[in-house]
């Protein structure tokens, strides 16, 4: 079990970004901290001060991890990338679209321009960016096309050349005037270059003239002037500052990076972390790590040649590009293998330095940071999961026992029927595989005949495609329930021709598991074993998948018996009246005259609501 208080011990003074899990394991908070240790353990201490928002979502927290960055800024983009791809339930979250400001220099025209914008777009322009301070940003621009007599129109060039007279920039000597052929496209696009390379860093003469002058108006005591220059110096250095959460093309990657544990403690084999960042249209999104146990021999391009081949082999989505943090062996071959698999052409590259290269020694640099702090939690981790799985195994004999499927059946007296399947691969939930079924041949509270049904439905349907939940067979069935379900699933399996092994999580008097039924034997369980847990956890996510879904139709239901039984009354009407009267207690109380006047109502709807209630006392 997760610790906090040993956790935050090992928490280390670093900017990064900290992700805050609740009770089902989802992402309740993300925020960033230029240090994670003092940040995150003000959550735990003392509540004062705190607003009610955040001491309740405190005492949600079931754990959290962290990924470390390179600087605030980096922090702060991923921080806003992760709340957009997870939107948790405590973090403010943006209606709109506006992100992060970029600088564009439109390239793809003949006589380009450099514009403020905060969306990057799959087309021919040179995007710069993210950057936190939009004021910098359009400092800087200003500067530049000042600097580089970059023109600042919106005219379609060389089209409208000569058409209208130059602008107020060109007599300010602030731009060289192409909308009159007064320079050519070819010494414009040396200026042009000029702005590339600054905007990528290499703009160290800008920046001493800047300082000259700076240092000229305050020596004539020119304060303000000299102000404006200091502060012109700390916009361009600021947008300098690199970070490598948002890249500037918008192409899937994963980046992968390897820390091995190289110490003396261990023997024969020693421990190993892999990091795999997501970057998905040039956004970083999210990571996972991969704890391994690697033989003293290993090599880490073998362990790497080992863990892509064997990740890739089961996930279901592969990017175009894949970023190792060395070379392997078999490179050529595994980039043909994917593109096998995909239909489309894999590229699997090892950056020596640039943005990629940075990216990948942040993706190592949190590697050894899960190596180092998070060794103990992997490991207990694997206890609750891979560990639990062995002792199921031990318990029924079994072998390879990786993919296990548990269903449930929730009603109400018959009301609306619905079944549920949930998925557990390797111990843990697998919520991207679980399906809802709502009951369709069986009428009334029969448990045992949904279940039927429920089973023949998921064992007879048809997937074209090898991602599809149903798909893929299990290793075990898990039915809540003893002899009785357990007969069912085998009646439906063999009618089907299939042999899949079955088993019944057996309840005691008072609901609690007390023992496996297998081969027709109850198996009496540990009940402070890791597999017992485990047992149990897929249990109450079988019944609780269950319940919800029942929950959200009968909510549906009730809604539609009132309303949309009404003639004339439709999905956009049924809407309009409840967004006005918030009830159906008002709109039943409301006048004809109050009705009509709702949006989308007229006299003639109006009237048959108002009928529809009263006649009905």
């Amino acid at each position: 079990m997760f610790q906090i208080e040993e956790e935050l011990k090992k928490l280390p003074a670093h900017p990064g970004v900290y992700i805050m899990h609740g009770q089902q394991d989802e992402i309740i908070y993300v925020g960033k901290a230029v240090s994670l240790k003092n940040r995150v353990r003000q959550y735990f201490q003392s509540s004062r001060g705190k607003s009610a928002k955040i001491m309740q979502m405190v005492s949600q927290i079931t754990r959290f991890e962290y990924i470390l960055t390179d600087s605030e800024l980096e922090a702060l983009v991923l921080e806003n990338n992760l709340i957009k791809e997870h939107c948790p339930k405590y973090n403010t979250l943006l209606k709109d679209d506006k992100t992060y400001p970029f600088i564009k220099v439109t390239t793809g025209e003949a006589f380009p321009r450099i514009l403020f914008t905060r969306q990057m777009k799959k087309d021919k322009a040179r995007y710069f960016g993210p950057y936190s301070s939009a004021e910098a940003v359009k400092n800087v621009i200003e500067l530049v096309r000042r600097l580089y007599c970059m023109r600042n129109c919106s005219r379609v060039l060389p089209r409208d050349i000569g058409k209208e007279r130059a602008c107020l920039y060109y007599h300010m000597n602030q731009c060289n005037a192409p909308c009159q052929g007064l320079i050519s496209e070819e010494a414009y696009k040396e200026n042009v270059d000029k702005v590339i390379r600054f905007l990528d860093g290499d703009g160290a003469q800008a920046i001493r003239e800047l300082e000259e002058k700076m240092k000229a108006a305050s020596e004539e005591l020119l304060f303000e002037d000299a102000a404006r220059y200091r502060d012109l110096i700390g916009d361009i250095r600021r947008i300098w500052e690199r970070q490598k959460i948002t890249s500037y093309g918008e192409e899937d990657r994963d980046i992968i990076a390897l820390a091995m544990d190289d110490s003396e403690e261990t023997l024969s084999e020693q421990d190993a972390v892999v990091q795999v960042f997501f970057m998905r249209e040039g956004k970083l999104i999210g990571r996972d790590h991969f704890f391994l146990r690697v033989g003293n021999d290993d090599t880490r391009a073998t362990v790497l040649s080992s863990f892509v081949r064997q990740y890739y082999a089961g996930t279901p989505f592969i990017p175009r590009r894949i970023i190792l943090q060395q070379d392997v062996e078999d490179r050529e071959l595994i980039e043909q293998w994917l593109g096998e698999r995909t239909g489309r052409r894999i590229r699997i590259e090892v950056p020596q330095k640039g943005a990629k290269e940075k990216l990948v020694e942040m993706a190592r640099e949190n590697a050894e940071a899960v190596l180092t702090k998070d060794r103990e939690r992997i490991k207990r981790e694997e206890g609750r999961t891979i560990g639990a799985v062995k002792e199921v195994e031990q318990w029924l004999g079994m072998d390879g026992l990786s993919r296990m499927e548990a269903y449930d059946i929730s009603n109400i007296s018959g009301f609306e029927s619905v079944g549920s399947m949930v998925v557990f691969e390797k111990g843990k939930p697998k919520r991207s595989d679980y399906r809802k079924f709502r009951i369709k041949w069986v009428e009334g509270p029969n448990d045992y005949a949904s279940m039927e049904e429920v089973l023949t439905r998921r064992f007879t349907h048809d997937s074209d495609s090898e991602f599809d939940s149903f798909a893929r067979r299990p290793d075990l069935i898990l039915m809540d329930g003893g002899r009785g379900q357990v007969n069912i699933c085998l009646g439906v399996l063999e009618k089907l021709g299939l042999s899949i092994p079955v088993c019944g999580m057996v309840k005691d008097d008072h609901h609690r598991t007390r023992g496996l039924y297998f081969n027709n034997v109850e198996i009496p369980i540990d009940t402070s074993s890791e597999g017992f847990h485990l047992i149990t956890r897929i249990q109450d996510e079988a019944h609780r998948f269950a319940i919800e879904f029942h929950r959200s139709l009968r909510s549906k239901t009730q809604v539609h018996s009132i309303l949309d039984d009404i003639p004339g009354i439709g999905d956009t009407r049924r809407k309009a009246l409840l967004r006005k009267f918030k009830s159906v207690e008002m709109i039943r109380d409301a006048s004809e005259e109050e009705l009509a006047a709702t949006e989308s109502m007229n006299a003639r709807s109006a009237a048959q609501v108002y009928a529809f209630f009263h006649t009905s006392e």
